[in-house]
């Protein structure tokens, strides 16, 4: 059951949720995605407070709740570096964004 491969990811903040608290999400493009996703993100955001205690604290706090997982189809991350044209091995995809550009590729899409 722990098969789980991740190609690539990516996090971006959703300050302004519909509903709820605000939150991390995270945009997972899976080779092997979990059975459950809800509970993958429960073990990531879970190792995340352990490694991180602001980031704890934020939770405890209910300032955030816990990250939330959007998956993204195969070579999606490929298709989104194409679109600001920077294909190509030296160009990485960040793992980290303070605003939602690389989010809204994604959102259009779906």
């Amino acid at each position: 059951g722990t098969d789980i491969r991740v190609n690539e990811f990516t996090v971006a903040p959703q300050i302004t949720p519909i509903q709820g608290l605000p939150y991390h999400e995270w945009f997972i493009e899976f080779e092997n995605q979990p059975k459950n996703l809800e509970e993958f993100a429960l073990k990531i955001d879970a190792a995340m407070r352990k490694q991180n205690v602001y980031y704890d604290d934020l939770i405890v706090g209910n300032v955030l709740r816990t990250l939330v997982i959007t998956k993204v189809s195969k070579n999606g991350f490929q298709e989104y570096m194409k679109s600001i044209g920077k294909l190509g091995g030296q160009n990485k995809l960040p793992r980290l964004s303070n605003d939602r550009k690389i989010a809204q590729f994604f959102e259009i899409k779906e």
